[in-house]
């Protein structure tokens, strides 16, 4: 395990077994049944044998998002016989806020949202840091903006490991002096991808209509479409396309890299569609979700089975119905398929069109083609851990007989994790800045 991870290399390496607790009390104890609701299966069936177990308290609910975080709290490790050993643990530890150093170029916004908080009943928040560049103190120039949004577990502070390499890399002009904006897409519900939705509320309105003519009037952008621009990567990079597409407007281009599926004929394997289930394909055997250069690693069954034992909402899985599906009669996101079977609901299936990007193009080409023109750029590796280079191959094929000018590229051999490894960030960033100052001397060094 990755600390008080789980492992995805080896999905039965780590067993996990979860339980919500209301109302626990200092020093009364709590008994967890393994066998209730665990994986990869009941505890009762492990081999024979030694085995480590600890426990961890997820007080937010955010462990299925970005792992444990601060006020989580943790027991001590035990040896215990399974699979028919009772191991008594104590909730002992927390772990401590830790308090990120800001560099002086940066600043942290957090907005009250109106929209936001009318939607929930209480004030919300839209978080961002801006990444300022070295000479914006000792100039009046506006510049022209980089938003990122993250992938799935990514916060805006993911972003200031590399504050210090970005500011040295526009200092000796690596990169172009361009104002960068990294959102958070953080919640309850998981990545709520800044999509308007029936669960989370409208994120791509308020980003639009508030957050963004807010930073406009803090800092001297070139607050015009062809000074806006969007990348991300993972759900970020499906967040970045779905923006681009529903406001061709207001961005001037994205570059989207890897995103999640932006086809929904191809959800990390089956046709929502035309499947009737998500984790059995037609010809047998079930399909497989994540792979690293071939090999074949963990199939979309345990996947979702193991989310749900890690937190009944704010994973993955959890975070597409979050934003795809309608709400149900409890109040909660429908779910596409039922995790014990993988049965896919055809009427939450049919919901979920309005979010397919493919679909929305093809649907709305004639108005969305020409705003559309040369702003478009996806970016995944042939190898992308998660298969999402399919779902972009069924876009690509549909933008085609569009006649888009889209540009599409596959990398090839490079997964999810190391599409970036080879000076990617640098040159999508001089690809923005030659649009925004057409005339400027832009060559990166």
């Amino acid at each position: 395990s990755d600390g008080f991870g789980v492992n995805s290399r080896d999905p039965k390496a780590v067993w996990v077994s979860g339980i919500e607790i209301r109302n626990l009390e200092p020093g009364k104890p709590v008994i967890v049944d393994p066998d209730r609701l665990s994986f990869p299966s009941a505890f009762s069936t492990a081999d024979a044998g030694s085995y480590q177990i600890f426990a961890l308290l997820d007080r937010d609910h955010s462990y299925t998002y970005n792992g444990p975080g601060p006020g989580d709290v943790y027991s001590q490790v035990v040896k215990a016989a399974m699979p028919t050993a009772m191991a008594e643990l104590t909730l002992y530890k927390s772990i401590p806020e830790r308090k990120p150093d800001i560099p002086a170029n940066v600043r942290l916004i957090d907005l009250e949202s109106s929209l936001l908080s009318a939607f929930w009943g209480r004030p919300v928040l839209m978080k961002a840091a801006v990444f300022l560049p070295p000479d914006y103190d000792g100039s009046k120039e506006r510049y022209p903006v980089f938003y990122h949004i993250t992938g799935y577990g990514g916060t805006r502070f993911s972003a200031l490991r590399g504050a210090a390499q970005l500011t040295a890399d526009m200092t000796s002009g690596k990169r172009p002096p361009m104002i960068h904006v990294y959102l958070e897409s953080q919640m309850s519900l998981g990545h709520h991808t800044w999509a308007d939705s029936a669960n989370n509320g409208p994120w791509g309105t308020a980003l639009a209509k508030e957050l963004i003519p807010y930073l406009e009037k803090q800092f001297r952008m070139d607050a015009k479409p062809s000074g806006r621009f969007l990348t991300g990567h993972s759900s970020g990079g499906w967040a970045t396309l779905w923006l681009m597409v529903t406001n061709p407007d207001l961005f001037g281009a994205t570059w989207s890299t890897a995103p999640d599926p932006v086809d929904f004929r191809n959800f990390t394997g089956p046709d929502i569609y035309t499947a009737k289930n998500a984790y059995l394909r037609p010809e047998g055997g079930d399909y497989n979700l994540v792979r690293d250069k071939g090999t074949e690693l963990m199939s979309i069954r345990q996947y979702a089975q193991r989310e749900r034992v890690l937190g009944y909402y704010g994973g993955q899985f959890g975070a597409f119905n979050a934003v795809f599906s309608p709400k149900g009669p409890d109040g909660q996101p429908m779910q596409l398929f039922d995790i014990d079977t993988g049965r896919i609901d055809p009427e939450v299936a049919k919901a979920w069109e309005r979010y397919d990007i493919s679909l929305l193009l093809r649907r709305n080409w004639a108005t969305l083609g020409p705003k559309l023109k040369g702003k478009i750029n996806i970016i995944v590796g042939t190898a992308d851990t998660f298969h999402l280079d399919e779902s972009v191959r069924l876009l690509d094929a549909e933008l085609k007989k569009l006649g888009s000018d889209a540009r599409i590229e596959y990398i090839e051999g490079k997964t999810h994790s190391d599409l970036y490894n080879d000076g990617l960030a640098d040159r999508i960033a001089w690809e923005m800045y030659r649009l925004a100052r057409p005339k400027a001397r832009a060559t990166a060094k």
